[in-house]
């Protein structure tokens, strides 16, 4: 289990609330950052976007900008899955990470958070991942598991996903079999939607056919 703490950046670039909007833009501008983590001592204010900086007084002390600071951050005992929702929610490239007494600690900064997330869902390791489209009241879990193993895989993971257009649920599996050819027809034979799949396959399937249908139609 990860937690927040394990993946700081403790190096990266904080202001005084004192400082000034030119200062903090410099200073921003030499390190190559869009954000900007503002304290009073070791306790955390905020973080600026570079854009209302950049449309702020230069003479002006950053604690003048409060109005803008936003107030995303995770503590350091978090699982690391709660800096990922931040940073979905606030839409930051940095998010800052504080401790029981809300004393700075680090950032965790976005190419981390990815590294970790292909990590937990094993996007490296051996297997193959498939993406099912079913009616909500259609899934069945215990359904989708026998039709894995009478094909002889195990499910390493399995997550959904609702789609707010259609009401559909995205159902993504991860196998532990690259050669899932006869996994696809199985479920394409119980009438599952297959939207996607990455793995290997040794015959022509329903997607591939229409594929090569598409294809031919672009030939013309």
């Amino acid at each position: 289990m990860t937690f927040c703490s394990q993946l700081l950046d403790n190096s990266f670039q904080t202001f005084d609330l004192h400082d000034t909007v030119s200062h903090a833009l410099e200073v921003m501008d030499m390190h190559h950052i869009e954000y900007t983590v503002v304290l009073d001592g070791l306790n955390y204010l905020g973080v600026l976007d570079i854009v209302d900086l950049e449309e702020a007084d230069p003479s002006a002390e950053l604690i003048a900008l409060d109005q803008f600071f936003i107030k995303a951050h995770v503590k350091s005992n978090d699982f690391f899955l709660q800096a990922l929702k931040i940073k979905s929610k606030y839409n930051i490239d940095v998010i800052p990470v504080l401790n029981e007494k809300n004393e700075w600690e680090g950032v965790i900064k976005a190419d981390t958070l990815l590294e970790q997330t292909s990590l937990l869902l094993g996007a490296s390791t051996t297997g193959a991942f498939i993406v099912l489209e079913i009616p909500r009241i259609d899934y069945s879990p215990g359904q989708i598991n026998r039709l894995v193993e009478s094909n002889d895989c195990m499910i390493m993971q399995m997550n959904t996903i609702a789609d707010q257009l259609n009401g559909m649920l995205q159902v993504v599996i991860r196998v532990n079999k690259e050669e899932v050819s006869d996994l696809i027809a199985t479920f394409q034979r119980h009438e599952y939607n297959v939207l996607y799949y990455y793995g290997e396959e040794t015959f022509d399937n329903t997607l591939q056919n229409n594929l090569d249908h598409l294809l031919n139609y672009l030939n013309i």
